[in-house]
């Protein structure tokens, strides 16, 4: 298994049960649901530490206490639905150009339609479990104080192991509450200052959470790992730059502020680490992308596995739901697609003649490119990016191919490489053209593409790059509101707005409602306007 993902194992049932909520409604909640008991209890142990620790980055991967269906963490929905990839991908990709779903489960196809109310289902699960994530990341930091640590007779070498796990929670809590705010805009600021007994948090503003992240990112950095020093799946300075960087470049969105060339040092530092391309863009996405190379790519990812972190959600969701049509499922080491997932034309045109791209896995065989009727799975390409087979086609871990191996990348070299080029073409001091132009041709070297000049590098393509590039992986949403067209007429593609050829959306739709169900736990929360 995986290392910070044995600590998962090592971590009973029970005490997952008792330690955990089954729901919650806002951040002022703390794992308390009734069923709990004292958090020292947990911390009885110079192990407890760490399995409490992986419980945090498990909150990433599972959506329960006990496997795929069983004592969800979120009520109230399908519990594969309310899965934080799975909900977080759904609000990123689903909105946008990239992926269209043809089911009809409740509002789902509003998120293409861009149509969705503050009642949204899907959207109050996502709401609801960043809100637990962050309660979570919140205990641990009161239960590993020094104080706490002192009481318990923690020995030197013990709290300063600790004290870096400390770090990785606030990442944890900080990646956490930059979703928030990417996706939702403000909402309630808590911490582990914040009191354990019931009261209703004030609202906190998009660029009061945005310093406070931002606070947070330059005091742990310091505190974290070196790149490429800790175990799998924990998190290191690198991941801390990319954050960092990732909210500099977003903060003309977020506060109304230019920061890229803010951003352009952080990024320098991701670069000059020992994080290196794999040489083979396909690999990235399969069941074994752990270990067959493509994780000297990875800066942060989200582990999956088969066996010991069923869901469906994550990439278990990624590899059935845009299997389909005639499409073959052992192709994909599963035991049957979903016939769900497509893309749209528009982004199949982002290729363009240049059928030697490796980043286009289209599947045409049986499907249109032009999508008449969303329901049909055969109207549309698929796309065939996450496969739970290895580099020799073998199935992974689950022979019975229901869930899968791969894991997903949340940060990695790639995008960093498309980060500078970015901030080069924008003119951020500290980039230039020369190394962007060179950063862009590794990966289209990579992809079997053709190179490109400095004169090719203009907004426009940096856009279409980054979809090529990181389709499916998170991002488009929010790189389609830094430049400016996710929303509006700018850029139309098909069913965007509800029409066939698509069509102008409200502005105010770049950032989602907050839940009514929220606002009516705590009224000091604001919607967002037009909702």
């Amino acid at each position: 298994m995986k290392n910070i993902h044995k600590q998962i194992l090592g971590i009973s049932l029970l005490l997952l049960v008792l330690a955990f909520p089954s729901c919650t409604n806002d951040l002022n909640q703390s794992p308390d649901n009734g069923d709990s008991v004292a958090g020292e209890t947990f911390y009885s142990t110079p192990e407890s530490y760490k399995q409490n620790l992986a419980k945090l980055y498990a909150g990433f991967a599972t959506s329960g206490q006990q496997g795929p269906a069983g004592k969800p963490d979120i009520s109230g929905i399908d519990e594969g639905t309310s899965q934080y990839i799975r909900g977080y991908w759904m609000m990123q990709e689903l909105t946008t150009d990239e992926a269209v779903i043809g089911w009809n489960d409740g509002t789902i196809k509003d998120f293409h339609a861009q149509s969705w109310t503050s009642s949204d289902n899907f959207i109050s699960a996502t709401f609801a479990r960043f809100s637990f994530q962050i309660v979570n990341c919140n205990e641990f930091l009161r239960q590993t104080t020094d104080e706490k640590l002192a009481a318990r007779g923690v020995d030197a070498t013990l709290k300063g192991e600790i004290a870096t796990y400390r770090a990785e929670a606030r990442f944890l809590r900080a990646i956490t509450y930059w979703h928030l705010i990417d996706t939702f805009g403000g909402g309630s600021l808590a911490t582990e200052e914040s009191p354990t007994t019931f009261y209703y948090p004030e609202y906190a503003s998009r660029a009061e959470i945005y310093k406070f992240i931002d606070d947070e990112l330059t005091a742990i950095a310091p505190v974290l790992k070196a790149p490429k020093s800790n175990e799998a799946y924990r998190v290191d300075q690198a991941a801390a730059w990319m954050l960092q960087a990732k909210l500099y470049m977003n903060a003309k969105v977020y506060i109304g502020t230019d920061h890229y060339a803010e951003a352009v040092p952080l990024i320098n530092k991701v670069l000059a680490t020992s994080y290196k391309l794999h040489t083979n863009y396909n690999q990235l996405f399969l069941a074994d992308n752990n270990k067959n190379g493509a994780q000297n790519e990875f800066i942060f990812t989200i582990g999956f596995d088969g066996i010991h972190t069923q869901t469906y959600g994550g990439t278990t969701f990624l590899t059935h739901a845009p299997v389909g049509g005639s499409m073959k499922a052992a192709d994909f080491g599963i035991n049957g697609g979903w016939a769900g997932i497509r893309t749209t034309a528009a982004f199949v045109d982002k290729f363009g003649a240049n059928t030697t791209d490796s980043r286009g896995q289209f599947y045409t065989d049986g499907q249109t490119k032009e999508i008449k009727d969303i329901s049909l799975f055969t109207d549309g390409y698929a796309i065939q990016k996450f496969r739970n087979v290895d580099v020799n086609g073998l199935q992974g871990s689950d022979k019975a191919g229901n869930f899968s191996d791969a894991d997903f990348p949340i940060f990695r070299l790639g995008d960093a490489y498309l980060m500078y080029a970015e901030c080069a073409v924008r003119a951020a001091g500290g980039a230039t053209l020369g190394n962007a132009v060179t950063y862009v041709n590794a990966l289209r070297t990579r992809a079997k593409a053709t190179t490109v000049s400095q004169g090719d590098l203009t907004l426009d393509f940096i856009l279409d790059e980054r979809a090529r590039e990181l389709h499916w992986e998170g991002h488009r949403r929010t790189d389609l509101v830094r430049f400016g067209k996710f929303t509006g007429g700018a850029y139309l593609w098909p069913f965007k707005g509800g029409a066939a050829g698509g069509s102008p959306t409200q502005s105010y739709r770049d950032v989602f409602p907050i839940p009514a169900y929220a606002l009516a736990s705590n009224q000091k929360l604001q919607q967002n306007p037009g909702y």
